[in-house]
C-alpha cells in the first residue's frame, strides 16, 4: 500500500511545490540507498568542524585536541584507496561542508546529478537545477550563462563568470571564457559561488565563480568507459582509468565526441584530456600536477530574424555559411597545487600555465594566440580563541596574459589580407581575507575584503579595424560582511552585505560601421554592485529546499548601448542599474512505498528549481526604468521521478519560460514564451553497470534559446538562436 511521507515533509513540499519558488536538487547521498537522481545543493551545516573536512592521519592526537576540534563529528565512510585521501581535492561531501561556510547563494553538484541519467553534453546540463542560473545552449557546446544577470550585454563568449578547472582559471587574463573547455563527463563535483560569494577567487565580478573538479586516482571507481549516442548525429566515447600506490596516485580522462548538429552549419568535433598525478610527502603534505588538453573544431550557424528561428528553425545564418563561420580552439593547460597541513591551519600554493590558440573565422578571420599563467597562494586557519571558534581565510591570486592577436579578411573561411594586429597584455593581481567569528556555538559573523589591482595594455603592430593602443589601470576593493546562522546541524540562514567590481576585457573595444572604434576601451570604466542577500537552505534525508533573495545597486554596468539594428553591439557603462531577483528550490520525496514498502521503499521525487529575475535600467536618462534584455523574468525547471531500490528509475520532466523577454534596450521586440517537455528512464543502482534513455522536447517545440541583445531592435534584426527540436539520447557506463 502507498504510504505517505511524513506529515511535516509532505506538507511542505506540497506548499512549495504549489509556490513554485524552490530550486534545489535533492541528496542522493542522503538516502539508504545510491540512486541517479539529482542531489541537493545543500547541506547540513556543521556547528563546529566537520570531521570529514580531514583525511585520516597516520600520528596520534591528544583525545583533548580531537575532542576541541570535532565537538559534533561524526563517523566518515571510507572514500578513498588504501584509507588515504587526497590532501589537495576533497570529496564532495568535504566540499559540500566547505561550501556552506558561505553566508550566501552557493550550490555543489557532484556528478551523480546529471552524469549516468542524462547525455551531459553542455554546461546546460550541469546547471540546469541551481537557481539563478540561467544556461541557454546557441550551438555545439557554445551556451549563454548568466548568473544573477551577468553577462548580459555578451554576445559572444562569456564575460561576468569566472571559470576554473580544478581552481586553475579557464577564462584568459582579461576575462572572456568560452564553454567548449568544459567535459561534463570528466567531473566529480562542481562548484557554484554566486557574485561577491566568489571571494577567494577574487570577487570582481556580479556572476561569481565556477569550479569544475576532476576525480584524483584515490577516488573509488577510478576506471571507467562509456557511450552516448542520439539526435542530430551526436556520439561519444569516453573512457577513464587512475589508481593509487603508496604515495603516489593518478587519474586521466579523455572523451571524443562529433555531432551533426540541429541546425545546418552547425557541425562539429572535439577531442578533450584532462588528469592529475599526486605525491603523498606525509598524512599532512603532499603535491598535485594537472594537466588538460582540448581540441575543438565547431561550425557557427549563427543568429536568425525571430520569424525565422519560430518557422524555419534549422536554417543557418546565410552570410554564416557563404563565409564558413567558424569556432575552433587548441588548448594546453599545465599547473601545480602544493597542500600542507598543520595543527590548526592549512596551506595551498602553486602555479599555472595555459597556452590557448584561437581560430576564428567569422565577419574576419580572427587568429588569437593567448599565454595565460600565474599562481595562487591560500591559508585557512580553524582554531578556538578564547573559547571561540574562529575561521580565517586569506590569500592572493596571480593571473596575467597576453593575446597576440591577428585579424585577416575572410574570404570564404580561408585567411585572406593582414587587416590588423596588436599585442594586449592583462595582468591581475588580488589579494582577499575573510574571517569568521562564532560569536555563538551556532552563529558566526563574517567580514571580508578583497583588493584588486589589474591593468590591461595594447601595443599595436598593424592598424585597421579602429583598435587603438593606450592602457588602463585599476584598484579596486571589494569588501563583504554577513551573518551565518546555523539553526540545527541540517538548517541554516544567512544574510550579507557585498561589493564587487569587473574589470572591462579587450572585447569591450568594439568597432563601429566601417571600422571604426565608437568606444575605445580605455574609456569603459569597471562595473561595480553593492548587493544584499537574505537566505536559508535545508537539507533532510527525504526532503531539502533553499531560498535567496537578493539586490544588487549596480553603476557603470557594461551593457550593450550603441549598435545598429542588424546586430552590431558596442559595449560601455550604462549609468545606475538594478539586478534583484529570487532563487529557489526544493526536492522532495512526496510518496513513499507505492508499489515496495520494504526496508528501502520507492519513491516518488519531486525536483522544482525556480529563477525570478527583475534587471532593469535605474532611471536613465534614454530608457528610463526599461528592463534589461537578454534574460526571462521566469524561469522554471521541474521533474517528477519514481525512483525504485533496484535501480530503475522514471519521470517527466519540464523547462517553463512562462514570459517572453526583451532584446533590446528600448524594449521594443521580445522573444516567445515556450515549454518544453521531457522525459528519461534508466537503471542505477550504485554498482558498475548503468544506463539511460532521454527525450527532450518532446512535442517539437519551435523555440528561442538564446538570443544577443542590441541597443534598439527592429522586426527583421537577427539576434535569435532557435532551441533544438525533438530529441532522444541514450548511453551505458561501466566502472571499476
Amino acid at each position: 500500500m502507498c504510504r505517505l511521507a511524513s506529515p511535516v515533509g509532505l506538507m511542505r513540499s506540497t506548499l512549495l511545490a504549489s509556490a513554485a519558488v524552490f530550486v534545489s536538487p535533492f541528496d542522493a547521498e542522503a538516502q539508504s540507498e545510491r540512486t541517479s537522481l539529482p542531489p541537493v545543493t545543500v547541506t547540513a551545516p556543521e556547528q563546529k568542524r566537520a570531521a570529514g573536512t580531514r583525511p585520516p592521519r597516520s600520528t596520534a592526537r591528544s583525545p583533548r585536541a580531537v575532542q576541541a576540534r570535532n565537538p559534533a563529528s561524526t563517523p566518515q565512510a571510507p572514500s578513498d584507496q588504501g584509507g588515504r585521501g587526497a590532501l589537495a581535492v576533497l570529496s564532495a561531501q568535504q566540499a559540500l561542508t566547505e561550501i556552506n561556510h558561505t553566508p550566501g547563494g552557493v550550490a555543489l553538484v557532484p556528478a551523480a546529478a546529471y552524469k549516468n541519467s542524462t547525455v551531459a553534453n553542455t554546461i546546460k546540463d550541469i546547471l540546469d537545477y541551481v537557481p539563478g542560473v540561467f544556461a541557454q545552449p546557441k550551438w555545439g557546446d557554445d551556451t549563454r550563462l548568466s548568473i544573477r544577470g551577468s553577462s548580459l550585454s555578451r554576445n559572444f563568449h562569456l564575460r561576468g563568470v569566472q571559470l576554473y578547472m580544478d581552481g586553475i582559471p579557464i577564462n584568459t587574463a582579461d576575462g572572456y571564457g568560452d564553454f567548449q573547455e568544459i567535459d561534463p563527463t570528466a567531473y566529480k563535483y562542481v562548484e557554484v559561488w554566486k557574485g561577491a560569494n566568489a571571494l577567494q577567487y577574487g570577487a570582481n565580478s556580479l556572476g561569481g565563480a565556477i569550479n569544475f573538479v576532476i576525480p584524483t586516482g584515490r577516488d573509488p571507481w577510478p576506471n571507467g568507459v562509456s557511450a552516448d549516442m542520439g539526435a542530430f548525429g551526436f556520439k561519444r566515447l569516453q573512457a577513464n582509468a587512475g589508481g593509487a600506490n603508496g604515495p603516489w596516485d593518478g587519474f586521466v580522462t579523455a572523451s571524443t565526441q562529433a555531432s551533426d548538429g540541429f541546425r545546418d552549419h552547425s557541425f562539429g568535433s572535439s577531442t578533450r584530456v584532462s588528469g592529475n598525478v599526486g605525491y603523498q610527502f606525509s598524512p599532512d603534505a603532499e603535491t598535485r600536477f594537472y594537466f588538460n588538453a582540448n581540441e575543438i573544431r565547431q561550425r557557427i550557424p549563427g543568429s536568425v530574424t525571430k520569424q525565422s528561428a519560430l518557422t524555419d528553425p534549422q536554417a543557418a545564418a546565410p552570410a554564416n555559411v557563404a563565409t564558413d563561420q567558424q569556432r575552433n580552439i587548441d588548448t594546453v593547460r599545465l599547473a601545480n597545487k602544493t597542500t600542507i597541513r598543520f595543527e590548526d591551519t592549512k596551506v595551498e600554493f602553486g602555479a599555472f600555465g595555459v597556452d590557448r590558440h584561437l581560430m576564428h573565422p567569422i565577419f574576419q578571420w580572427l587568429d588569437y594566440r593567448y599565454k595565460d599563467y600565474g599562481g595562487f597562494a591560500k591559508v585557512t586557519d580553524d582554531r578556538f580563541i578564547g573559547g571561540f571558534r574562529n575561521r580565517l581565510v586569506a590569500g592572493v591570486n596571480i593571473l596575467n596574459g597576453s593575446i597576440d592577436n591577428q585579424q585577416f579578411a575572410n574570404i570564404g573561411g580561408q585567411k585572406g589580407a593582414l587587416l590588423s594586429s596588436s599585442i594586449d597584455r592583462s595582468k591581475n593581481t588580488s589579494l582577499y581575507v575573510e574571517d569568521s567569528f562564532y560569536f555563538l556555538p551556532n552563529v558566526a559573523a563574517i567580514a571580508g575584503t578583497q583588493f584588486l589591482y589589474a591593468t590591461r595594455d595594447r601595443q599595436v603592430r598593424v592598424f585597421g579595424n579602429g583598435i587603438q593602443p593606450g592602457s588602463t589601470e585599476f584598484n579596486l576593493w571589494s569588501p563583504k560582511a554577513g551573518l551565518l546562522w546555523n539553526i540545527d546541524p541540517t538548517w541554516q540562514a544567512y544574510a550579507n552585505i557585498s561589493r564587487s567590481a569587473e574589470v572591462p576585457s579587450f572585447g569591450e573595444s568594439s568597432s563601429g560601421l566601417g571600422g571604426t572604434a565608437i568606444i575605445p576601451f580605455t574609456s569603459i570604466q569597471p562595473q561595480t554592485a553593492t548587493t544584499y542577500e537574505i537566505g536559508t537552505r535545508m537539507k533532510r534525508p527525504d526532503y531539502a529546499w533553499e531560498l535567496t533573495a537578493y539586490r544588487a545597486n549596480i553603476r557603470n554596468e557594461l551593457q550593450c548601448i550603441f549598435g545598429t539594428a542588424t546586430g552590431t553591439c558596442n559595449v560601455t557603462n550604462a549609468d545606475r542599474t538594478i539586478h534583484q531577483g529570487i532563487e529557489a528550490g526544493a526536492g522532495a520525496a512526496i510518496f513513499q512505498g507505492i508499489f515496495d514498502n520494504g526496508p528501502a521503499p520507492d519513491k516518488l521525487w519531486l525536483n522544482v528549481a525556480y529563477t525570478f529575475n527583475d534587471f532593469r535600467f535605474d532611471n536613465d536618462p534614454n530608457f528610463r526604468n526599461n528592463l534589461l534584455p537578454g534574460a526571462p523574468r521566469h524561469y522554471l525547471r521541474a521533474e517528477l521521478l519514481y525512483k525504485n531500490p533496484t535501480g530503475f528509475y522514471f519521470g517527466p520532466n519540464v523547462e517553463w519560460v512562462p514570459q517572453s523577454y526583451f532584446v533590446d534596450n528600448a524594449n521594443t521586440l521580445k522573444t516567445e514564451a515556450y515549454a518544453l517537455l521531457g522525459l528519461k528512464m534508466g537503471f542505477d543502482n550504485g554498482g558498475p553497470i548503468s544506463a539511460y534513455i532521454e527525450g527532450r522536447n518532446l512535442t517539437n517545440k519551435a523555440y528561442i534559446s538564446s538570443v544577443s541583445i542590441i541597443n534598439q531592435a527592429t522586426a527583421t534584426s537577427p539576434l535569435f538562436e532557435p532551441g533544438n527540436g525533438r530529441a532522444v539520447y541514450a548511453g551505458m557506463k561501466y566502472r571499476w
